[in-house]
């Protein structure tokens, strides 16, 4: 559905595109002048400025407020066998330089020009999601592609798993689909990251079954936990635990309100013989915090790693009081001269936002951060500084002192 016969051009208004001016993919609905031509949803249309100056060619979709996701900058590209081959090749030799490959993310849509697709890499597992409907038409010819580029490399990928079940299909007119593309084949998958085992759930997990953002992160962490008692918040399936307990904590608590998380979580502890040190309890954390400082308990590392809480900008005060909240009792927890780890991974909540409820919770529990990192999401997942919307993990560790 590349729609190379279709001829509908789309016009913007003067003084508008100048996201795709400096390099970004997305054309608003109010950034357009006309569209002449007649075109499905989801089919490629060739964009132009104001003047008539091509653009590039994206595809569109009126059920969204981006109308047009850009794929290509060349008005007379056509969307072939070619076209992603290049495209894929770009993104796997970029993982190859960036990252540990077993398990990574080899597309992340925007930042590698590929709008609206997402494809992890859990061992010899592919798990695709997408999120568009422009890109749904080109799903199974990406897939194809990208099994064989990995095959010249001497990976052999035995399965691949659908995920396209986010929120974000319904603004495109899409329903939330899940299942196997090809053969079914057991969708626990054991991956190995900073040397530990884990088996990953990939029809049932969280998102695409791990969370792979962090995995540097996590790594960055070990350091400050041998012979540490570490309290882990927002544990999913263990990783930030896991990492401490493997480090050489002398104790680690995680904490999930998912049962089936935290079950996942103790499953990996023992595949890692790490069960006499990681302890996991499924509790809310924001009611479980105030009952440990009420016990009195002191942790030496405290890590906060907890979903998104705002998706949106109209939710981002709401997002505020969480984070302020959370990171408050985290630190009303921690020893004098203990370590904070806590993150952000919401496009919305910028940086300078979760910076200040950070400080606000700082003053709010009568403490001094001293910052020893600022991290962001591992370069499996690129930030293109054109794409805003790419950036959206924010990682800070603190040494949280008393008032000297």
């Amino acid at each position: 559905m590349d729609g190379t016969n279709n001829h509908t051009v789309v016009q913007l208004k003067k003084g508008e595109g100048r996201t795709v001016k400096s390099g970004g993919l997305w054309i608003y609905d109010n950034e357009i002048d006309r569209i002449s031509g007649r075109f499905r949803n989801g089919e490629m249309v060739t964009v132009c400025d104001f003047d008539g100056y091509p653009l590039g060619r994206g595809y569109i979709n009126q059920n969204s407020r981006i109308r047009i996701r850009m794929m290509t900058r060349n008005a007379a590209q056509e969307m072939d066998a070619a076209f992603f081959r290049k495209r894929l090749q770009d993104a796997w030799e970029y993982r190859k330089k960036v990252t540990d490959t077993d398990c990574c993310r080899i597309v992340f849509g925007e930042a590698d020009f590929l709008p609206g697709l997402v494809i992890d890499k859990f061992s010899d597992v592919l798990v695709v999601q997408v999120l568009t409907l422009g890109m749904e038409a080109f799903k199974m010819e990406i897939v194809s592609i990208l099994k064989a580029l990995l095959a010249e490399d001497g990976i052999f990928i035995r399965g691949v798993y659908e995920r396209s079940d986010a929120r974000e299909r319904k603004k495109e007119g899409l329903p939330e689909v899940t299942g196997f593309l090809g053969a079914e084949f057991d969708t626990m998958v054991p991956v190995t990251e900073n040397g530990i085992r884990y088996m990953v759930n990939v029809k049932d997990g969280q998102k695409t079954g791990f969370f792979l953002d962090q995995k540097y992160n996590r790594l960055a962490v070990q350091k400050l936990c041998r012979g540490a008692s570490v309290l882990d918040c927002f544990t999913h399936t263990g990783s930030f635990a896991l990492n401490a307990a493997y480090a050489g904590a002398s104790s680690v608590l995680g904490v999930d309100a998912s049962a089936l998380a935290i079950q996942q979580a103790e499953e990996n502890a023992r595949l890692n013989h790490l069960e006499d040190t990681a302890q996991f309890i499924c509790a809310d954390v924001f009611e479980l915090l105030p009952a440990l400082e009420k016990e009195e308990k002191r942790f030496d590392v405290v890590i906060l790693d907890p979903p998104a809480f705002t998706k949106s900008r109209n939710s981002i005060k709401n997002a505020v009081k969480g984070y302020r909240e959370i990171n408050l009792r985290g630190m009303k927890l921690l020893k004098d001269g203990g370590y904070l780890a806590t993150c952000s991974c919401s496009h919305f909540m910028d940086n300078a936002t979760f910076a200040g409820a950070i400080r606000q919770a700082a003053a709010g529990a009568h403490k001094i951060l001293r910052q020893v990192e600022a991290r962001t999401q591992a370069p499996d997942h690129p930030y293109l500084w054109a794409a805003d919307e790419s950036y959206y993990l924010k990682f800070f560790i603190f040494q949280v002192l008393e008032v000297r």
